[in-house]
């Protein structure tokens, strides 16, 4: 519940800068690698390949991204942030900090410390369990 409702907030936060949840993760993950294949990018995604097709295609659209092929794989694309898409992602990065010391703003150090050691034990377990 909690994760869909961060994800509610930061996707109307998201909207208010022309943007959505979906390709705001997209340019986040872009902004971490210098590249990605559309499989790659789908994988840590967790969307299917016809979805990130729309994905990118709108994110192309508004000139945050572009495709290059492959070397040696004519199949396979890379998808790279243009210089455009660098400003929007740093301006969705404050906004998600805005929004992190927002939600986060009745929480101690130690509260935090202990919500992540215990999401990190669920963690391991569900690894574990996988």
């Amino acid at each position: 519940m909690a994760g869909r409702k961060l994800r509610t907030l930061f996707d109307v936060f998201a909207k208010e800068h022309g943007m959505t949840l979906p390709r705001a993760r997209a340019l986040f993950l872009l902004s971490n690698h210098k590249c990605m294949t559309q499989t790659e990018l789908a994988a840590a995604l967790e969307i299917e390949t016809p979805t990130l097709v729309r994905l990118i295609d709108g994110l192309e659209k508004q000139g945050l991204v572009t495709r290059r092929a492959v070397a040696g794989d004519r199949r396979a694309k890379h998808i790279i942030l243009t210089e455009a898409a660098h400003d929007h992602v740093e301006e969705l990065q404050r906004v998600a900090e805005v929004l992190r010391i927002r939600i986060m703003q009745d929480l101690t150090e130690e509260d935090l410390d202990h919500g992540l050691h215990i999401l990190r034990v669920i963690l391991k377990n569900m690894e574990a369990i996988s």
